[in-house]
């Protein structure tokens, strides 16, 4: 297995005035080091990258890579919408050192399934790294579907796929034929769906609220095969995915959950505006309930430690 564990997509501090917080930015990277991550996803949408320049961008992947120092893998995700950008944006990676690349369909354009294979295949070519696809068709538009898959699986760079999909039919699908592309966790709230079909890592946002938990859960799934005490501590986690996944302020509820945590992440970036004080004492309310009620799961009434 090529991506096993928890690979968090850690989120992006931001000052006051908006620029990046980095002070900040390598207190989140060492927080989930300490806390058993097999590895980090610095530009992922969770870190808005959309909404940073080229050279931040460039500049996330080289504090990070020499923050991390080889502890964990430095994932990096060079998706943009325009496909010379991610070319450059991956090169840049692969000079710095990333250990593997997130790779998803550049959105707006809708590529046919034959257009985004070329293109994923220019972006192996160029790092000659591990890749992991993103499979997000309602951020890009476009599903990464069979014909893609033959096309792309021909490179044994193409190790694993985020698919963040929604569509439980896709799991069969994909650990039947694409056996040599990993499934990897891509929904919040899917986590038993995902174990159940063989997925051994989980690009996790909760990870920003959670990282050992996420870990822990994780592990109960994966390694141990508990799937009994996993559906308790999945029903814990509910709450708190639901507001994630449909609360409608994604990324500012990642924010205040970290900055609950003692991780303060700042602002968001335009467009995205802050959240509203109700959905604050909602996320508040759910943050506790959800520390309690997971860990005292993930320890047993047994008293022995998962």
């Amino acid at each position: 297995m090529r991506f096993e564990g928890i690979y968090t997509p850690i989120i992006t501090p931001f000052c006051a005035d908006g620029s990046i917080d980095w002070e900040r930015f390598g207190e989140v990277i060492d927080w989930q080091i300490a806390n058993g991550a097999a590895g980090v996803v610095v530009g992922g949408s969770t870190g808005e990258f959309y909404a940073l320049s080229k050279k931040e961008r460039i500049q996330q992947f080289e504090y990070a890579i020499k923050r991390i120092d080889g502890r964990i893998e430095m994932m990096a995700g060079v998706n943009d919408i325009r496909a010379e950008e991610c070319l450059d944006i991956t090169a840049a990676a692969r000079d710095l050192g990333a250990g593997s690349l997130l790779v998803a369909a550049p959105p707006y354009s809708l590529p046919s399934e034959k257009e985004l294979a070329a293109h994923v295949l220019a972006i192996d070519k160029v790092a000659d790294l591990p890749i992991m696809l993103y499979n997000y068709p309602g951020r890009t538009g476009v599903m990464m579907g069979k014909e893609f898959l033959a096309r792309v699986c021909q490179s044994a760079n193409i190790a694993g796929i985020k698919e963040s999909s929604g569509d439980y039919g896709r799991l069969p699908m994909l650990a039947r034929e694409f056996p040599s592309i990993e499934l990897v966790v891509g929904g919040e709230e899917q986590v038993l769906e995902f174990a159940a079909w063989g997925a051994r890592a989980w690009v996790c946002a909760t990870g920003n609220i959670f990282p050992s938990e996420c870990v822990r859960f994780l592990d109960l799934l994966a390694n141990r095969g508990d799937f009994a005490r996993g559906r308790r501590v999945m029903k814990a986690f509910l709450p708190l995915m639901s507001i994630l996944e449909q609360g409608g302020k994604f990324l500012q509820s990642i924010k205040y959950g970290a900055e609950l945590q003692g991780r303060p992440g700042g602002m968001v970036r335009p467009p995205l505006r802050p959240m509203n004080r109700a959905l604050k004492r909602e996320m508040e309310q759910v943050i506790r309930t959800t520390r309690v009620a997971v860990n005292a799961l993930l320890e047993g009434k047994d008293g022995n430690h998962v």
